[in-house]
């Protein structure tokens, strides 16, 4: 089975090709290497203020470390970014039992992504369970239930149209029941309104705290990486509504725009802790800066 880093330098793929492979292609570092390089990326979704600050920062470890030729800017480039973008520390739930709460705008592939990390960590030796508390979207809970079955992992829904607060609550009991250490919340995909999502994500919060006190919730919002810039309006609209501790990023093989990785670092000042590289259920995986950097070039 092909590594998790081939598939990710693959699905980086059309990043690399639409917008570095020329500028690396020849030798000699020049003012016009730099300006080619910040429009590169810009044009790849960085956003302008990350990419300004990078090519500033080539430029003094450029001479600072006297590299000679762009191969070497590269690799100092790679260094850089990799530092910008990686977490600060590790995701606290990787050793530890807790709630990971899911949010993020329907169509971004929330489902799959909770499947796919339910499977992540029971080849692991966890033992996660899912919660199906999106009750407002028709068909959510099935497919969800889909997911479940795939990964073999216990899930816990109401009838559509229920209360999310309500389906936790039973899913709490059950995980305890089970001797579960990790448990999955799927919950709705509105933005439009953003007074009803926090107080739904509230009441969900009362419920954990109140029938698991102590143990510690994760919000991580899923985002799809082909939407660019509109990923990022979305990020905010979400940071507005609940404490957001980390990113999903989704379809990464299926954009030109790879970049938007260090321009939510660099927005939002949250980790992005998975990324998605494919329709498979290994397909997504925790995120490792370096491994990034490296695939980007």
């Amino acid at each position: 089975m092909a590594s998790f880093f081939s598939k990710l330098k693959e699905g980086l793929k059309k990043t690399r090709d639409t917008w570095f492979d020329s500028i690396f292609g020849e030798d000699r570092i020049s003012d016009e290497f730099y300006d080619e390089l910040e429009e590169s990326l810009i044009l790849a979704d960085m956003g302008v203020e990350a990419s300004t600050g990078l090519v500033e920062q080539l430029k003094d470890r450029v001479k600072e470390q006297k590299l000679k030729n762009r191969s070497e800017a590269k690799d100092a480039l790679v260094q850089l970014i990799a530092e910008q973008i990686a977490p600060k520390e590790p995701f606290m739930l990787d050793t530890q039992s807790g709630v990971i709460l899911i949010v993020g705008v329907n169509g971004v592939g929330k489902t799959t992504s909770i499947g796919k990390i339910a499977h992540e960590y029971k080849s692991r030796g966890r033992k996660p369970m899912l919660a199906a508390a999106d009750t407002f979207r028709a068909a959510a809970a099935e497919q969800l239930g889909i997911w479940a079955e795939r990964a073999q992992v216990p899930m816990v829904r109401h009838q559509e149209g229920s209360d999310p607060a309500a389906v936790v609550f039973d899913a709490i009991a059950s995980y305890k029941a089970k001797g579960c250490d990790l448990l999955i919340v799927d919950t709705a995909g509105r933005l439009h309104n953003k007074k009803n999502l926090m107080n739904e994500l509230t009441k969900i919060r009362k419920v954990i705290d109140r029938e698991l006190p102590g143990m510690p919730c994760q919000v991580l919002l899923v985002l799809d990486a082909t939407t660019g810039q509109n990923a990022i309006a979305q990020a905010l609209a979400f940071r507005e509504a609940s404490d957001l501790n980390g990113v999903i990023l989704t379809k990464l093989d299926g954009t030109a725009k790879g970049g938007v990785v260090v321009n939510i670092c660099n927005t939002l000042h949250v980790p992005v802790r998975f990324v998605g590289v494919g329709e498979g259920i290994d397909d997504l995986k925790p995120f490792d800066a370096q491994d990034f950097a490296r695939a980007l070039f």
